[in-house]
């Protein structure tokens, strides 16, 4: 893999071609509220927003995924780092509920040729089955928090997800199987976020078939 993760259509191509090879794995969600993410590629051309993850003139046109920070007040989660994403309407596909949400939650429309493919789905412990649809953002697009669900938009460079210390896998006594984790700057984020961008990187990134579904979450998420 290109060692800088250039915004370009080499890395477009590497993304799509490596999708296309995945066989997804998909979950019964008939006992569960069924949910589509977008786990989307911009440019690097605004900061972070987070501790130690620098911002210099020559990253703007490296690539990025978007990251939210949920809005305070919401009754579900509040605070975590996520996707945008949400439950399924009646008649929409996964890809069209991922696009949807997107728009509502960071003010970023495109349409379906934007999507570059799935990721597995992961069935959380708080009920839901999440879909992860891979979408290509675009660069220099202006991206605008919905003060109801989103407190803030951070763009996470790619190489982030390359870091040496990336995964962390952590034991709880709750679970058998270990807590995963991915570093963000100083600070790190948890399943069910860090396993979809774990399965970005190996799979799309990589060309790696790996499986994440079985990693836990932190039992605060739990609920």
């Amino acid at each position: 893999m290109q060692s800088t993760c250039n915004f370009d259509q080499s890395l477009f191509d590497l993304i799509a071609r490596n999708l296309d090879r995945h066989e997804i794995t998909l979950l019964d969600h008939r006992e569960r509220t069924h949910a589509a993410v977008a786990f989307t590629l911009v440019d690097c051309s605004e900061p972070a927003n987070l501790a130690n993850i620098p911002f210099l003139e020559e990253t703007r046109q490296e690539a990025a995924y978007i990251l939210t920070t949920r809005a305070p007040r919401l009754s579900s989660h509040a605070g975590q780092r996520a996707y945008p994403g949400g439950r399924i309407d009646p008649g929409e596909t996964v890809e069209q509920a991922a696009l949807r949400e997107l728009e509502e939650e960071v003010g970023l429309k495109l349409d379906s040729s934007s999507v570059l493919g799935r990721l597995d789905d992961y069935a959380t412990r708080s009920g839901y089955v999440i879909t992860p649809v891979v979408v290509w953002g675009g660069s220099n697009v202006e991206l605008t928090p919905n003060p109801g669900e989103v407190d803030l938009i951070h763009r996470i460079p790619l190489k982030e997800l390359m870091r040496d210390d990336a995964p962390i896998l952590e034991t709880i006594d709750e679970s058998e199987h270990p807590v995963l984790k991915m570093p963000l700057g100083d600070e790190w984020f948890a399943a069910p976020s860090a396993a979809i961008a774990y399965q970005f990187r190996e799979v799309a990134l990589l060309g790696r078939s790996t499986r994440v579904a079985h990693y836990e979450q932190p039992y605060f998420a739990w609920k």
